[in-house]
């Protein structure tokens, strides 16, 4: 009465045969894998990206203080990127009120510049960048150099553009 059921048999082989389904034995596809977003973006994609928003040194000492939420803006990063900022660079020191607000000065809103140039621009490490602030004290001169050179630059550009 019982019926006799066949024993089931695997077939392993060495052929490098594409990956089969198991109920249908058709032929599966491998799921493409998609490039991760975790990894640091390329010069050229940088490039592209929207230059920080400091304002001009007038507009900027104008204000005494600027917001901690401001001047995330103005480098187009977290508020939390600023305050971890704030703890691993002795640079910056912002003024703190009862409540815990940071306040920053413009000169910190500078040396900001600075560090946002040395960590996002020009890739260093936040190790490499403490160290290279420490080491060079002309550090922020060339970088203002360097940043002046850059609007003449753009603005020259602009100019052939025009042409």
């Amino acid at each position: 009465m019982a019926k006799e059921q066949g024993q089931i048999t695997f077939e392993f082989s060495d052929n490098d045969e594409t990956p089969k389904e198991f109920l249908s034995g058709q032929p599966v596809q491998p799921p493409e894998k998609e490039k991760g977003t975790r990894s640091r973006k390329k010069l050229k994609e940088i490039e592209l990206e929207e230059p920080v928003e400091v304002p001009e040194d007038e507009v900027l000492f104008q204000k005494a203080y600027w917001g901690i939420s401001e001047v995330a803006q103005m480098f187009k990063v977290p508020i939390s990127q600023v305050r971890y900022w704030e703890n691993e660079f002795d640079v910056l020191e912002p003024k703190k009120n009862k409540k815990g607000d940071r306040y920053f000065r413009p000169v910190d809103v500078k040396n900001l510049q600075l560090i946002h140039d040395l960590i996002r621009r020009r890739k260093f490490t936040l190790e490499g960048a403490k160290e290279y602030l420490r080491k060079n004290k002309g550090a922020k001169q060339n970088h203002e150099m360097i940043a002046s050179l850059q609007k003449i630059r753009n603005f020259l550009m602009e100019l052939k553009a025009n042409l």
